[in-house]
C-alpha cells in the first residue's frame, strides 16, 4: 500500500461514481432505442444490438478483472478502465451511425466490466472488517439503485434534451471518480504471473454465447431457430472443455482456492437467486404499467420511485442492525418480505391504484435492502484478501448473470403466456355474447370485434403478468434455504458484541 495516509470515506466517494454510471448504463438506454432507431437508420432488430454489444461484452471482460488488477495494480487498471469508459461514453453520444455505435458500446462495455468489482474489493480492502457491512452498504447501494434509476433517468434526459444525453452524462462524473481515485486510492503490490489465454478464451465463449442466446432467444422463438441452438452447443462444448483444462492443466484461469471457501460459494449462487428477481421484477413493471394501464414515462417513474427509496432505506438500516442482530435472521426476513410482496403481485389487476403500487415496491425495495448487504458481507467474510479481486469479479459476474437470465426468461413468459391466455379466453366465448366459439384457430381471434379482442388481450395480459410474479415468488423463497449454509465469521460476532455493550 502507498505511504499516502487512506481516508475511506474518500475512497468510497472516489470510486462509488464511476460504479453507478457503469450499473446505470446497462439499462439507461433502453427507453431511448427507439430514438436512436430513428437516428441512426436502424431496423428494429438491429437497434438491440446496442444493449446486446454492452452487455455481451461486459460479461465476458468481467472475467479478467483479477488477473488484471493482480498483474498492473488495482489503481492503475481502474484509472484506466474510468478513463476509457468516460471517452467511449462521449463518443457513443456522437455516434452517428449504428457500425460506429456499436463499436463504441463494445469499448464501453470492456472498459466498464472492471469498475464493480474492483470497486468492491477496494472498499472491503480500504474499510477495517468491523466496518465492512457500511462499506457494503455505500458499494450495494450504487449497484441496487442503478437498475432502478436507469429508465427513468434514460426516459427523462431523452424527453427533456435528446438520447445522446444518456451517454453524454457519465462525462462529468467519470471525470470527478477518475481525479478521486487518482489521490484518494492507494496503490497496490502487483505479481507477474501467466495469464491462462486457453482458459480464458473458453469461459469468454460460454459467457458469449449465454448472453447472446438470452438476448436473441425472445426474438427468434428461442429453439425453433437454428442460431439459438449454435449457442447453446457452443455453451455445452465451452464448459466441458473449460472443466477439463482447469482439472488438467498447472496454470489455472480461476483459483481453485475460491470454491474451498463455504461462504463464498454459497453467496455467489445466492446472489445469482437475488439477481434474477431483482432485475425481472424491473423489467416486468415498466411495460405493465405504460402499456396496460396507460402511464406516460414520468408517471412510472414516479411510482416505481418508492421501490428505490425502499431500498436505500433498507441498507443504511440493515448496516446498523447487522451489529446486534445475525446477518443471517436479517436476510431470511427480506426474503421474506420480498416474498410477501411478490405474492401480493400476483394478485394484481389492471385496476390496482398507484398507492397499492408505490406500497408494495417499497416494501420489496425495504426486503432486498435488507438483504444485499448481509449477503455481501458474508460472502466476502472468509475470503483470503489476496482472491477478493478475482472473487469480486466472480460475484459481478454471477449476479449480472443471474439478471441477465431473469429477464430473459420472464420476458418469454410474459410473451408466450399472453398469447396462450387470448386464444384460451376467445375460446371461451359464448354464442350468448354475440360471437362464435370455434375459435382454437389463432386466426379466428382477428375476426372478433374491436371491443372484445381489447377485453381478451387486457385480461389475457393480466393472467400472464400474474403468473411471471407468483413464479419470482417461488424463485425467492426457494432461496431461502441457502441462507442457513452462510457461517458467521468470529470478527463479526464480537462487532455485534462488542456494539450490544456500548
Amino acid at each position: 500500500m502507498s505511504p499516502r495516509t487512506v481516508v475511506p470515506w474518500l475512497v468510497a466517494a472516489s470510486v462509488m461514481p464511476a460504479t453507478i454510471i457503469q450499473v446505470v448504463d446497462t439499462t439507461i438506454a433502453n427507453v431511448a432505442l427507439p430514438h436512436m432507431q430513428g437516428s441512426l437508420g436502424a431496423s428494429s432488430d438491429q437497434v438491440i444490438w446496442i444493449l446486446t454489444s454492452y452487455i455481451v461484452t461486459a460479461a465476458i471482460m468481467t472475467l479478467p478483472v483479477g488477473y488484471m488488477a493482480q498483474r498492473f495494480g488495482r489503481r492503475s487498471v481502474l484509472l484506466w478502465s474510468v478513463a476509457g469508459f468516460t471517452l467511449t461514453s462521449m463518443l457513443c453520444g456522437q455516434a452517428t451511425s449504428l457500425n460506429e455505435m456499436v463499436m463504441w458500446r463494445i469499448f464501453q462495455g470492456a472498459f466498464g466490466a472492471s469498475l464493480a468489482p474492483l470497486s468492491q474489493s477496494i472498499l472491503l480492502d480500504t474499510f477495517p472488517k468491523e466496518k465492512h457491512a457500511s462499506a457494503m452498504s455505500i458499494w450495494g447501494m450504487g449497484i441496487m439503485i442503478g437498475p432502478i434509476l436507469g429508465p427513468t433517468l434514460g426516459g427523462w434526459l431523452t424527453d427533456t434534451y435528446s438520447w445522446r444525453y444518456v451517454f453524454y452524462i457519465n462525462v462529468p462524473l467519470g471525470i470527478a471518480s477518475l481525479v478521486g481515485i487518482y489521490w484518494f486510492v492507494p496503490k497496490t503490490e502487483t505479481v507477474v504471473k501467466r495469464f491462462d489465454l486457453i482458459g480464458f478464451g473458453l469461459l469468454a465463449v460460454a459467457v458469449g454465447a449465454l448472453q447472446l442466446l438470452l438476448d436473441r432467444g425472445g426474438h427468434l422463438l428461442w429453439f425453433e431457430a437454428l442460431e439459438i441452438k449454435v449457442y447453446a452447443v457452443m455453451i455445452g462444448l465451452a464448459l466441458y472443455l473449460f472443466a477439463v483444462h482447469t482439472f488438467t492443466s498447472d496454470q489455472r484461469f480461476v483459483s481453485p482456492e475460491l470454491f474451498r471457501d463455504r461462504n463464498y460459494v454459497t453467496g455467489v449462487l445466492f446472489i445469482f437467486l437475488v439477481g434474477i428477481v431483482l432485475l425481472a421484477t424491473m423489467a416486468l413493471l415498466p411495460p405493465f404499467l405504460q402499456l396496460w394501464k396507460g402511464y406516460p414515462a414520468v408517471t412510472t417513474g414516479l411510482v416505481l420511485m418508492p421501490r428505490g427509496v425502499g431500498t436505500m432505506l433498507g441498507m443504511m438500516v440493515v448496516a446498523r442492525l447487522m451489529r446486534w442482530v445475525d446477518p443471517r435472521l436479517l436476510i431470511i426476513i427480506g426474503m421474506g418480505v420480498a416474498s410477501i410482496t411478490l405474492g401480493e403481485m400476483s394478485r394484481f389487476t389492471l385496476q390496482v391504484s398507484q398507492q397499492t403500487l408505490a406500497i408494495s415496491g417499497f416494501l420489496q425495495g425495504l426486503g432486498l435492502g435488507l438483504v444485499f448487504i448481509p449477503s455481501t458481507t458474508l460472502a466476502y467474510a472468509t475470503l483470503a484478501p489476496h482472491l477478493r479481486d478475482e472473487g469480486a469479479a466472480l460475484f459481478s459476474l454471477s449476479r449480472n448473470l443471474g439478471s441477465s437470465i431473469g429477464v430473459s426468461v420472464i420476458m418469454a413468459l410474459l410473451t408466450r403466456n399472453i398469447w396462450i391466455n387470448q386464444q384460451e379466453l376467445a375460446a371461451r366465448l359464448t354464442l350468448e355474447s354475440g360471437v362464435p366459439t370455434d375459435l382454437q384457430n389463432p386466426s379466428m381471434l382477428a375476426a372478433l370485434p374491436g371491443e372484445v379482442i381489447t377485453a381478451v388481450t387486457r385480461q389475457a395480459a393480466e393472467i400472464a403478468y400474474v403468473n411471471d410474479f407468483y413464479l419470482l415468488m417461488w424463485v425467492n423463497l426457494a432461496a431461502i434455504p441457502m441462507v442457513l449454509l452462510l457461517r458467521v465469521p468470529k470478527h463479526i460476532r464480537q462487532a455485534g458484541v462488542a456494539a450490544a455493550k456500548a
